[in-house]
């Protein structure tokens, strides 16, 4: 795994970037130590026992990431066992040499609904917050950035980004296991930064804004996608307990407050592009994730409550320059 990140040395990036990059071997070290994670040293063994196979650029296929090599049934067959192992799929779908992995989400309709509001990703450093398993890194990558770096904390995702590269000729893509808190805040490097699905999760939604505002360079561009509820300009829904039967969510505003939050941490034309239920169509169980998901998380007598009687998910992309 660790060859991975070692390849970022050779990509062309801002100087502050670079610097940043620089030091990152020990907290990568660290992050991938089997002390802090019990599950790593079964999946290190997949990784490496995964097929040797050509490698291929992805392509988009029906929104499925595809890496398409010539292989045959029997390596297709052990491919998709090891694939499995890293079970739960959250974030995609994928096509790996015809293995379809019907994961949780279809995140290539998030990337639908955001992709032609965006600027263009030709030649832009991109750096994607709360990545999972770096599904939307490679249409970043696939769109035409030069460097698409996402971070994430969460281990089985960043195993399962290396499980996919393992499939693809060398792309500007990498995923980091680290958190956004590990990410300096006066970067002001990248020319878009995404933050999607994660401010809910953080306990000063301002703060994390104003975080990304100074990781992007003058006139960068914030992609920022996240959770509301329905209410006037200025309300935010503070849950008591779980909401959606998950434990961290601190904060749901309207989007006239999202819309405000975003303009006083110091962005200009901001626009609020979308806000969308979420349907069973975009999360749902499959059998690359047998877990609850969406239908379970709702009132089964009443679809527009979650099951503790909140507002049921909406989820709102507000798209903005900084300054």
């Amino acid at each position: 795994m660790i060859n991975r990140y070692a390849t970022l040395d050779n990509w062309s990036m801002p100087n502050s970037l670079s610097s940043w990059v620089q030091t990152l071997a020990d907290p990568i070290a660290q992050a991938l130590s089997s002390n802090n994670h019990g599950d790593l040293p079964q999946w290190k063994e997949i990784l490496a026992s995964l097929p040797v196979v050509p490698a291929s650029n992805p392509t988009i296929q029906r929104g499925m990431v595809s890496f398409n090599g010539n292989v045959n049934q029997e390596i297709q067959l052990k491919t998709e066992t090891l694939l499995r192992r890293l079970h739960p799929w959250r974030k995609g779908p994928y096509l790996i040499n015809g293995i379809h992995i019907d994961t949780e989400w279809r995140s290539d309709l998030k990337w639908d609904r955001l992709c032609n509001h965006i600027q263009p990703l030709t030649g832009r450093t991109v750096l994607d917050v709360g990545c999972g398993n770096g599904y939307h890194c490679w249409r970043m990558a696939y769109d035409g950035a030069s460097l698409v770096l996402g971070v994430d904390p969460y281990m089985l995702s960043v195993v399962q980004f290396h499980a996919i590269s393992h499939f693809s000729t060398l792309q500007p893509v990498c995923v980091l296991p680290l958190g956004i808190d590990d990410v300096p805040q006066n970067l002001s490097c990248f020319d878009t930064v995404f933050s999607m699905g994660l401010l809910y999760h953080r306990k000063d939604p301002c703060a994390h804004i104003q975080h990304l505002h100074n990781c992007l360079r003058e006139e960068g561009e914030l992609v920022l996608e996240t959770l509301v509820v329905n209410g006037s300009d200025g309300y935010v829904f503070v849950p008591q307990g779980r909401y959606a039967k998950m434990r961290n969510v601190w904060s749901i505003p309207s989007p006239g407050t999202l819309v405000t939050w975003v303009e006083q941490c110091g962005f200009k034309n901001v626009h609020l592009v979308t806000v969308t239920p979420v349907t069973n169509e975009e999360q749902r169980k499959t059998d690359w994730m047998t877990y609850e998901s969406l239908d379970d998380f709702l009132d089964p007598q009443n679809n527009t409550l979650t099951i503790e009687g909140h507002p049921a998910p909406q989820r709102a992309i507000v798209i903005a320059q900084k300054a």
